[in-house]
């Protein structure tokens, strides 16, 4: 066994600080809630412990694995949990850091340097809302065992073998008294694993899905069909990366990530599909006072910025003082290439944050001791000293990185430049409109019905396809909270157009006086006018391309409301099935298709007259004309109506199926992957025409209810 697996830590590197009984009672205060997300966050707080280990750089592989018995294991060949007794607890120091509420390597001493987690309430919280779990730890040359249930130890620690490879494997069974819905979705893992590997270089991470009886919901969740698993992920990065799905027939669900370049690979896969200026993106690493600092970035041709920031691997939504520290000297070092190399004369003419960030694509990924984050999601790093060592090693790394790349430097200074003289027209266009009166709150566009109440907390605007359906929904609403703003047509495609063309646009300028806080550099979300923004399109191919441009409206330029909850969709129902004086709405066709099949409906068609035609037809000859009449009787009565757009409801339907609170269904949008986000809207918005194409190829088998 490697020497450095066994240094400095056992079990006095854990330390105990409260007990495990609150968790049971109380798990969303450990896990966020027991809903999907909670259900997941049991994933994630096992999986930290094994990417600790990389971080601490003891591990190089993790395997997860969903059993087919509802298991997940999660393995690692770190150090392996310490065995021996810990001292203010008696027991050993596997079961302490299992049983007792914060308690870890992480807490005090030297048994981890650098750690992530969301709360750092650990595997304890997992094996306190698991139904089962089983810990193995592989060290000193031993094998240990321990079972657990609910939280309670099922049996003593137990040497179970001999072994010459170290490591840890925690398999759990999620409790079905606290969670009531318990299905994994592949695709939230995968997609959260991939980061993590770009965020830890060198890193193997294997998932495994062994389970046979998934549902249609969890298949179409993953972006996979029953009959098809294929994706459309690619190598990036040559050899340097290796990203792949291994399925085949009926074999488990496999994919592998290692990138040997880390969050510079990171940075091309993000790029690839917006048309990059540079071939050689910049990356640098540097340590300053135990704080590990990777910096890589490229630009592209279009117009937006795309920056992530992390800390211990986390990812700081708000940014914090790395981001800070990052922005500061991109812009210093840009400004000081260019003037000396004659590029900017003019000192007044110096390129502003905002020009240098155009196209740009960034990740920053710190890593330190002790992490301060503001907030309890950990949403923005405080910690004042690496704004400092992030400037340093940003000046000194891409000063060096333009002296040695002289033509990549000039085409980055050019777009730079081209940014800044489009940003002055577009302030001017901007400018002009905001003279004209055109964005003040007292112009509300015309065809704006708003609602009576002043009050934002209450009050909710539908954005509605055609007259048509916008007429409908004017007499549908109810006027005190409920405002209608009808768009003629597809609004302009944000994704490729600047700030001055887009307040050329009638519809989106509707858009953003309706809002009420303004454009760009005057955004006041405080002057929100309504809490709920709800887009309400048709049901077919052309509603789903408009609720895409406006989500693409919303996320390009407004990303705190689609991060903050306010941006919904709204479900009409598809079918209306009436039976009698009842009218029940259906919103897809399996439900529907569910229900016809509960009352019979579907059977009468097939099994029904099948059985009866075999019984009869020797006995009494009966012909098959008259079977179908005796089977048809056996019907139930009913009429089905499907609904390909809103104008075709009337409004008392449009009301109590689509818009009443007590009876809808509002979907709210949320980035629960940020980089994946962006990518997706790039690929299907931008100007790049391959990897659309590309997404759609893959996608076409799993598309329902297409609309041709």
């Amino acid at each position: 066994m490697p020497e450095e697996k066994k240094s400095n830590y056992d079990a006095s590197q854990i330390t105990v600080l409260e007990g495990l009984d609150p968790v049971r009672k109380r798990p969303g205060m450990y896990i966020g809630g027991t809903g999907i997300d909670g259900l997941h966050h049991l994933i994630w707080e096992v999986f930290d412990n094994a990417l600790d280990e990389a971080m601490a750089g003891v591990c190089t592989r993790i395997k997860i694995i969903f059993g087919a018995d509802g298991s997940v294991s999660v393995d690692d060949n770190g150090r392996g949990i310490p065995v021996d007794v810990h001292k203010q607890t008696g027991k050993s120091a596997l079961e302490t850091v299992l049983t007792i509420l914060h308690a870890g390597g992480k807490f005090g001493g030297e048994g981890y340097k650098v750690s992530g987690g969301l709360h750092g309430v650990g595997v304890s919280v997992v094996n306190a809302l698991s139904k089962y779990l089983k810990a193995e730890v592989r060290r000193d040359g031993k094998v240990y065992r321990q079972e657990y249930e609910r939280g309670k130890p099922l049996t003593k620690l137990l040497e179970v073998g001999e072994s010459k490879e170290t490591g840890t494997t925690i398999t759990f069974i999620p409790d079905p008294e606290i969670f009531k819905e318990i299905e994994f979705s592949f695709k939230t893992v995968v997609e959260h694993l991939r980061q993590q590997a770009y965020l830890t270089k060198k890193v193997w991470i294997e998932i495994v899905d062994q389970r046979t009886n998934l549902s249609k919901n969890n298949l179409e969740n993953s972006g996979e069909s029953e009959d098809s698993q294929e994706t459309d992920i690619e190598n990036i990065d040559g050899e340097e990366a290796t990203e792949e799905p291994k399925n085949s027939g009926n074999s488990p669900r496999e994919y592998n990530f290692y990138f040997e370049g880390g969050i510079s690979s990171y940075v091309k896969s993000l790029v690839k599909n917006r048309q990059p200026i540079v071939d050689l993106p910049f990356y640098y690493e540097k340590n300053i006072d135990d704080i590990n600092c990777e910096l890589a970035i490229a630009y592209a041709s279009d117009f937006k910025e795309h920056v992530f920031s992390f800390a211990n691997n986390i990812h700081t939504v708000d940014g914090g003082t790395h981001l800070t520290g990052f922005r500061s000297a991109l812009t210093r070092v840009l400004n000081d290439y260019a003037r000396k190399n004659g590029m900017i004369k003019d000192k007044s003419e110096n390129l502003s944050g905002e020009d240098v960030r155009e196209g740009l694509t960034a990740i920053i990924s710190v890593k330190l001791k002790d992490p301060q984050f503001e907030g309890q999601t950990k949403a923005k790093l405080g910690n004042a000293e690496v704004r400092s060592i992030v400037e340093t090693a940003m000046s000194e790394g891409f000063t060096y990185y333009l002296d040695e790349n002289p033509q990549e430097a000039r085409k980055i200074i050019e777009k730079c430049a081209l940014s800044a003289k489009a940003r002055l027209a577009a302030r001017a266009a901007r400018d002009t409109i905001i003279r004209k009166g055109a964005l003040e709150g007292m112009t509300l566009p015309g065809k704006l019905c708003d609602c009576s109440t002043k009050d934002a907390s209450r009050s909710e605007i539908y954005i509605v396809e055609g007259d048509s359906a916008g007429g409908s929904a004017k007499s549908a609403r109810d006027r005190s909270f409920q405002a209608i703003l009808p768009l003629r047509g597809k609004i302009l495609n944000v994704e490729r157009a600047r700030l001055d063309r887009m307040l050329a646009s009638d519809e989106i300028k509707a858009l953003i006086v309706a809002m009420g806080i303004g454009i760009g550099e005057l955004i006041d979300y405080n002057k929100l006018r309504y809490s709920r923004i709800i887009i309400m399109t048709d049901a077919d191919v052309d509603g789903a391309h408009i609720r895409t441009l406006l989500l693409t409206f919303f996320y390009r330029n407004y990303p705190k409301l689609v991060e903050e909850g306010h941006i919904y969709i709204a479900q009409p129902p598809l079918f209306i099935i009436t039976q009698g004086k009842e009218k029940l709405p259906f919103y897809n066709d399996a439900e529907k298709d569910r229900y016809l099949k509960k009352i019979g409906y579907q059977q009468a068609d097939s099994e029904e007259i099948e059985s009866t035609t075999n019984k009869k037809d020797d006995e009494e000859n009966v012909s098959e004309l008259e079977t179908q009449k005796e089977v048809e009787k056996k019907k139930p009565r009913i009429s089905i109506q499907r609904y390909k757009g809103l104008g075709e409801m009337n409004p008392e339907q449009l009301w109590q199926t689509t818009m009443n609170p007590e009876n809808r269904i509002l979907l709210q949008v949320k980035i629960e992957d940020a980089a994946r986000a962006d990518e997706v809207f790039t690929v299907l918005m931008g100007e790049e025409v391959p990897p659309r194409k590309r997404f759609i190829q893959n996608r076409a088998k799993t598309v329902k209810n297409l609309d041709v």
